[in-house]
């Protein structure tokens, strides 16, 4: 088997109730590597186009990597594919935790999933073992009680469990996959794809830690490196400190901390949501994932209105902060810690959950919706409401049924309030404004899955006044001088697609974007392919073939897009976006405009070997990248 492997693929066929293995061929490995890209290849293989979301022959994949397992930072991370139940198109998440190494560990490099069980099921995968086991006694429980479950019906506590709470069980399309009870694969509403599918979830445990690597002592070597520039990077060293949740007040200054449902780009309550106050009060811990020395998890407790927030549940990081406290009105950081643990105990995502009912708080301060239709006030800054509203979507509960589906489909069965969506694809769009970020707005608008701030590098990192040591590692890449701050021009569109390419293949490595990338990371793209050397033996590995692999994952969804009818057209920015922001601040007054976003597009489609007019990957580049066969 190829290093770093155990060369196994599960197949499941939840209808009738069987499993079997895959052996793949290092080719295998090689071209598609993992994550994205390997899961991809299954769903434009064997998947109709065409067929509902929710329909039992959607097949949903999660896929690790070589490099998962590995005593180096950053890389215990899954990636899950599936056609997506809220974005129009494909669906791609990804999470971090100790599952995706337990994973490895248990024997498989992959699960691809197939139909629907007659009464709910987890898949218990053991030491090279598949076994699918009865999950009546956890369905409709939270993510920490149907753990526990798990754990004391198999009668281990170290195991790891991946699966959907009570919102994917209903079916709400933000819901998430859980592992830890508070990792989560939440973006495009995977967990409704896992619970239209009755299996609750999928538990782990190996216990051999040990894989095959190609070079120990050099992977041993970038490891220990990594572990002491963890203080030496300001970046890694303020993750460390703060988590994501550090960056709040910073976005605030920038005047790119959405609020008001994207209305401003300011909130005169960033402080008192701000990561220097949860460490100064709520913080209990920092947590990591798997073998990762950056620890920029948090944990923390506290309690609103008489409830507890349980440390077991984790603590918000910067885009759940942004969606359930500015984008809401909302200055109360107990008040988001409890809303995120909801998130986390019922399976949904923070940002696709808090974007909605941002939504529907402006639809409210308009008029459009009533106390009558909702059940209470909805106003922006009502931290109690947003809680109640957070609960009443898990469950589907009242005007909560409506928002269970996300803001788009909401407006769509309501006939209003669709100049107030923040929607790309039907997803809703994370805390990074593109009003500033202007390369950003172009990757919102083509990224097969919809506004996604983790599918290429902002624009900071090449403008001008951007540090040296980014532009060092970003010469790797072909950029050698700084860009004007605020252009959308040609060389900015490369940029934007070339760090999607890095970042593309980050999602197929399975690698953490915190650790690996571009610019700002503990490790630039040099390190990273010199990890893929370590592990896997591919002494011929380099930048080139890195950037291939993400530019083949990227054409695979653009591919998949394509026979479910996605276009050019749906290449496109809410109409929120081209309207200038208000309140104070840098960006008071700034608007995207669509003129130049259109151009953009027509760059970004030049230099990917895209047809200009659909939108989609030529013939020619399809052969180039070895896709002849989609």
């Amino acid at each position: 088997m190829p290093n770093g492997t155990t060369g196994r693929i599960l197949h499941v066929d939840l209808t009738h109730a069987k499993t079997w293995i895959e052996n793949p061929s290092e080719a295998f490995y090689r071209k598609y590597m993992g994550g994205s890209a390997m899961g991809l290849y299954y769903l434009l293989n064997e998947m109709k186009p065409g067929i509902d979301a929710l329909d039992p022959d959607n097949i949903l994949t999660m896929m690790l990597s070589p490099l998962t397992g590995a005593p180096v930072s950053g890389q215990s991370r899954m990636t899950i594919n599936c056609k997506s139940p809220l974005a129009h198109g494909i669906a791609d998440s990804q999470a971090g935790g100790f599952f995706p190494a337990e994973m490895k560990f248990a024997g498989f490099d992959g699960v691809v999933v197939r139909g629907k069980s007659a009464t709910p099921v987890y898949l218990w995968l053991h030491d090279g073992q598949a076994e699918l086991r009865d999950a009546s006694a956890m369905w409709g429980k939270t993510t920490g009680d149907a753990e526990a479950l798990i754990r004391k019906e198999l009668g281990d506590d170290k195991i790891e469990v991946a699966q959907i709470g009570p919102a994917g069980e209903n079916l709400v399309r933000v819901a998430a996959i859980m592992n830890m009870s508070n990792r989560a694969a939440g973006r495009t509403g995977v967990g409704a794809v896992m619970g239209s599918k009755n299996l609750k979830a999928i538990a782990v445990r190996g216990k051999s830690k040990r894989l095959p690597v190609a070079n120990a002592k050099a992977l041993n070597e970038i490891a220990k490196t990594g572990a002491k520039d963890v203080e030496a990077n300001p970046d890694m060293h303020g993750l460390h400190l703060h988590g994501t949740a550090g960056v709040v007040v910073g976005q605030n200054i920038g005047g790119t901390l959405p609020t008001r449902n994207y209305n401003e780009g300011q909130f005169e309550g960033c402080e008192s949501i701000g990561g220097e106050l949860m460490t100064e009060t709520i913080l209990k811990e920092r947590d990591t994932c798997y073998s990762c020395a950056v620890k920029c998890k948090r944990v923390v407790e506290t309690e609103f209105n008489g409830r507890k927030v349980d440390p077991f549940y984790g603590g918000a990081e910067y885009e759940s902060i942004a969606t359930f406290g500015s984008y809401c009105g909302i200055d109360d950081l107990n008040a988001v810690s409890l809303a995120n643990q909801l998130c986390n105990e019922y399976g949904m995502d923070t940002v696709g959950c808090g974007a909605t009912i941002a939504w529907a708080m402006e639809c409210y301060e308009n008029g459009l919706l009533t106390e009558a239709q909702v059940g209470f006030p909805l106003k922006f800054g009502d931290a109690k409401a947003m809680i109640r509203m957070t609960e009443m979507i898990a469950a589907r509960e009242g005007f909560g049924d409506v928002l269970a589906d996300g803001s788009e489909r909401a407006a769509n069965r309501l006939g209003f309030g669709h100049d107030y969506l923040i929607t790309s694809k039907g997803t809703e769009a994370p805390a990074h404004m593109p009003q500033k970020k202007r390369s950003l707005g172009l990757i919102y608008a083509v990224n097969a899955f919809g506004a996604d701030h983790q599918s290429s590098e902002h624009d900071g990192q090449v403008e001008e006044g951007a540090g040296e040591s980014y532009m060092k590692r970003l010469a790797l890449l072909g950029f050698n001088e700084h860009l004007p701050k605020g252009s959308l021009g040609s060389e900015k569109v490369r940029y934007a697609y070339e760090t999607q390419k890095l970042y593309s293949f980050l999602d197929s490595a399975d690698l953490c974007q915190f650790v690996y990338g571009p610019a700002w990371t503990l490790f630039g793209p040099q390190e990273t392919v010199n990890v893929v050397k370590a592990i896997t033996g591919w002494e011929d590995f380099d930048i080139a073939e890195m950037q291939q692999i993400g530019e083949r994952r990227l054409a695979m969804m653009r591919a998949f897009n394509a026979r479910e009818g996605l276009t050019r057209a749906d290449d496109k920015l809410p109409k929120k976006f081209y309207k200038a922001l208000k309140g104070t601040g840098p960006t008071a007054g700034v608007a995207l405009v669509e003129a130049d976003i259109e151009r953009a597009k027509d760059d970004y489609y030049a230099f990917a070997g895209y047809d200009a007019v659909s939108g989609n990957p030529s013939s020619a580049k399809m052969a180039a990248l070895g896709l002849d066969w989609v």
